[in-house]
This record gives C-alpha cells, structure tokens and sequence, in this order.
C-alpha cells in the first residue's frame, strides 16, 4: 500500500508557547494527526546534545519521523575561504540531527556561480565524498538529501541531485515539487505526464526501490522567468495537487511530504486528507 508521511518544515505556527520549540511541535502535529517534523535548522545549529536526545525520545513517543534541513548557507561549490565554513554547518546539521533522532538531512547544494552544472559538479561531488566519509567514521547515519532548487541559477536541477545521489549510498534527492514546478519559470512541470517521466528519470537513476523512500517539499509558489520567487498557500497558487498525487500513485511512491507553504500545518493536512481520500 502507498503510504505518505505529512508534516511541516519548522513548527507548527499553532505550536504553543509551553512547552514550545520541537517538542511542542512534534507534541501539537501528533494532536493534528500529523506524522513527520523536519526540524528548521537553517540559520544555524544551536542545540544542546541534551535537547537532541529529549527531540529523539519524544519522536519515538508520538511516533513523528524526524529530519532536518540545514542551514541555508551550504554550497558544495563555496570558494576555498568559504568552503571549510559550508561543510562544517552541514557537519554539524547531520551529527545533532542523527542525535536528535533524524534520519534525512535536507540541504541546500548552492549556486553554479555562472558555471556550468559538468563544472560544478566536479567540485561538489570531491567535497560530498569528504563529508561522507567523515560521517561514517563517526557513525553518523543520516541520509543527505540535495534538494532540488527554485531557481535555474542554482545548483540543484534534477538531473544535479540525481547525479549526487547516483554517486553515494548515502546520498538522495529532496525533491521540492513546489521548486521543480518554479525552476522552468513557464508554468511547466505540473502536468501528470510531467510527473510521470520525472518519476521514471528518478527510477532508471537510483532504481525502483528508491521510490518507496521518497523525501519531499511542497507548497504553493510564485514564480517568474527565472523561477522560485516564494513560497505561497496551496490555494493561492497554480500548483496542481490532483496531478502530483496521480503520478505518485502510479509509481506506488511512499515517503515523507513536509510543507513549507506559509499555512504549513492546514495545507499538510489538505494534502493528506487528499492522499487519504482518493489516493491511498
């Protein structure tokens, strides 16, 4: 049976204010009925490995799958001042993560600096390989998820974090629906048929098995020519829900579905009381 996962990126905006922070949210989706929290970490990491252990137990208690998306300021394509700067943040992502209970790490790949993705990518993948080797010497079993990105002027296409992911065990996309819908900047990408051939490309790159794994973002979103502009409501926007889910369906894909739209915690239930309804 296909089966969903849906949560919020962040806490619940009616997370209360006691006992607030993650354990509020994870204790305020489980009360909504929903099942995964991605821990919104993305100006920095600052926690205590206290904190992260009372983060896991409290998950394993209300049974909400926990991950993390890293600070926004990672880019696997950093200069060399910058770099050490990067990889430390996703580093540190991923150790208090997988204390804290997670077992995905979402992050943001970077910007191709007006280079070419062949180029970029030459740089990346060393650095990647690095970071990978670091977690497993200091048992750290987390997957790192590269998602895919809003703008066509960032590192993050598909075919970017495909390419990662078919390199690494421990490496899969984070595919955000909502930035792959934005990227084209036309409209595109929100059609069933669409879907469908992303779903196959994903298959014949990482195989089949990778689709009941699935790790996803959405939302509505704004978008111009040169893509994401932000993130909206699922009714404020153009995005069509019914073809997405068609072509999950399809596929029989399970996983996780995080919101990120500025109703997050109403839309994840719109969203699963859809899946719910029609498509599970």
């Amino acid at each position: 049976m296909n089966s969903f996962r849906f949560g919020t990126v962040g806490s619940p905006q009616s997370t209360p204010a006691k006992p607030g922070g993650s354990i509020g949210a994870i204790l305020r989706l489980r009360e909504l009925g929903l099942d995964a929290l991605e821990l919104g970490w993305v100006r920095s990491v600052r926690v205590s490995e206290k904190t992260c252990q009372s983060i896991q137990g409290t998950g394993i208690e209300q049974d909400i799958a926990i991950s993390v998306h890293a600070p926004y300021y990672i880019n696997l394509n950093a200069n060399e001042t910058e770099w050490p700067k990067s990889r430390q943040r996703l580093m540190d992502a991923a150790r208090f993560g997988f204390l804290a209970g997670a077992t995905d790490i979402v992050f943001h790949p970077g910007s191709y600096f007006g280079q070419s993705p062949e180029i970029v990518l030459e740089t990346a993948l060393p650095r990647l390989e690095s970071i990978l080797q670091e977690l497993e010497e200091q048992q750290i079993w987390v997957k790192l998820r590269p998602e895919t990105m809003g703008k066509s002027a960032m590192l993050g296409s598909l075919e970017d974090t495909l390419k990662m992911s078919r390199e690494f065990e421990m490496v899969e996309p984070c595919l955000d629906f909502a930035h792959l819908h934005a990227r084209p900047g036309d409209g595109s990408m929100n059609s069933t048929d669409e879907w469908r051939r992303l779903l196959d490309t994903y298959a014949q790159f990482l195989g089949q098995k990778a689709l009941r794994s699935l790790h996803g973002h959405l939302s509505g979103i704004e978008y111009t020519e040169k893509g994401e502009r932000n993130h909206l409501t699922l009714m404020e926007s153009d995005f069509n829900l019914d073809s997405l889910f068609t072509a999950l369906k399809e596929f029989g894909c399970s996983g996780r579905i995080l919101c990120e739209s500025p109703a997050m915690e109403n839309d994840a239930l719109l969203m699963k009381q859809l899946w719910q309804d029609h498509f599970a």
